[in-house]
């Protein structure tokens, strides 16, 4: 009886995720098929979850008929530039959060993780008239200080958790063989803390990479645009490329998959690292 009993549940729960998997894969499946239908069968009835003959027009139009290539360079440019500094940033205020003790650590933590309540849309008007008085308005260098601000708080949690998580007797020993602080979180912990860093360098970069709400208010030109801003512009009034966003969707989804791909490992490590103090 037990037997049947473990069997069935079993059953259940295998065929739940299952169902949950579906779901969660079919959009993406169906974006793909989509960008290689030909334009004139996207809207054929009936559905046709297989395209009969494969094609490249909707990538092909894509890159002719807008600058799809400088939205890519621009998206790679910021949030690799913006995911560094930040993490370098959070890096040094997390260390010390996680080693000193002061009167208004505890504010500080706390106003840290309150931002991460907050949407960051009810800002944007404060933020725009901010960004037009110091001339960063439809600036790439102007969005990536907006990205490193934002991603800061996160970033400096994240990362202060991984620094509880390292004996500071590691430090004090280097300091005894005359190393100084800074020098001494460089050489012996930002080493031992590397899966943690790569971790928070992969969160900062797909979130700069996926932010879509402050590019399109803080970017006008065509030229400045990001991935985000430039699917935004394939919706108008009155119609919907879904052959060329569909195109522009896969490309914006690959350069991620294949940082998750090859930093999958750090990123598994870091978040356990993090997760676990002793």
């Amino acid at each position: 009886m037990i037997r049947d009993e473990s069997t069935a549940g079993r059953i259940v729960k295998y065929t739940g995720l299952g169902i949950c998997l579906l779901i969660t894969i079919f959009p993406l499946y169906w974006i793909l098929v989509t960008s290689f239908k030909d334009p004139g069968t996207i809207f054929a009835y009936p559905l046709r979850y297989w395209p009969e003959k494969w094609s490249l027009d909707n990538y092909t139009g894509l890159f002719e008929q807008s600058n799809f290539a400088i939205y890519l360079g621009n998206s790679l440019l910021v949030s690799t530039v913006a995911a560094a500094l930040a993490t370098v940033v959070s890096l040094l205020s997390a260390y010390v959060l996680a080693r000193f003790e002061f009167r208004t650590k505890g504010a500080v933590m706390g106003a840290f993780l309150v931002t991460q309540m907050i949407p960051g849309f009810i800002a944007l008007g404060a933020l725009y008239v901010l960004m037009t008085r110091m001339y960063l308005v439809d600036s790439r260098w102007g969005l990536m200080l907006v990205y490193v601000a934002v991603s800061i708080p996160l970033c400096t949690v994240m990362l202060r958790g991984f620094f509880e998580n390292v004996p500071a007797s590691l430090e004090e020993a280097a300091m005894v063989d005359g190393c100084s602080r800074l020098s001494a979180l460089f050489r012996v912990l930002v080493p031992v803390m590397t899966p943690g860093i790569a971790a928070s360098y992969i969160f900062n970069f797909v979130n700069c990479w996926n932010e879509l709400f402050l590019s399109v208010t803080l970017l006008n030109s065509d030229s400045n645009k990001t991935v985000p801003a430039a699917l935004n512009g394939f919706i108008s009034s009155f119609n919907i490329d879904w052959g060329s966003m569909s195109a522009a969707a896969v490309l914006s989804i690959l350069p991620t998959m294949v940082l998750f791909a090859f930093a999958s490992r750090y990123i598994v490590e870091g978040l356990t690292a993090g997760a676990v103090k002793e």
